[in-house]
């Protein structure tokens, strides 16, 4: 498996552009996704310099196996430093192993911690304990 880093400073990759990397995205999410208009706005605050992430892709001879997306909060010391807003991966190749390494390559790739949000049911839930991520607090939310 091998990996291709996008972020504000390396600029869009010529063959896997916003649009290829949302409708992966918005395709293997499944029940977990959202919209390709919104995934483009996340892929839009990596590239912005004055925000910035981390986008990771990965792949097996040259298709797309998955994709992690990261934003920097910009709230270091008091907020983890990033937030995982998406990961996927080619819904007929789970079970081998690309969302580990997926993951692993996201965390050494970025600096400072990284929090996510997960829901109780989604299979990654696992995953994310077997890399050390632990639930710190109950996530509450108002929508207007």
């Amino acid at each position: 498996m091998e990996f291709i880093l996008i972020t504000a400073q390396t600029g869009n990759h010529p063959t896997y552009s916003p649009k290829v990397i949302a409708e992966f995205l918005f395709t293997h999410l499944e029940q977990y996704g959202d919209k390709t208009e919104d995934i483009l706005k996340c892929i839009d605050y990596v590239m912005n310099p004055s925000k910035g992430g981390t986008i990771v892709v990965g792949l097996d001879e040259n298709k797309i196996v998955g994709v992690v997306i990261l934003n920097n909060t910009g709230m270091k010391d008091y907020i983890p430093e990033n937030i995982l807003v998406y990961i996927a991966v080619d819904n007929s190749l789970r079970g081998k192993g690309y969302g580990k390494k997926l993951m692993q390559k996201a965390i050494d790739s970025t600096s400072g911690s990284i929090a996510l949000h997960v829901e109780p049911d989604n299979p990654a839930f696992h995953l994310y304990k077997k890399l050390g991520f632990t639930n710190k607090y109950l996530e509450m939310r108002l929508t207007k």
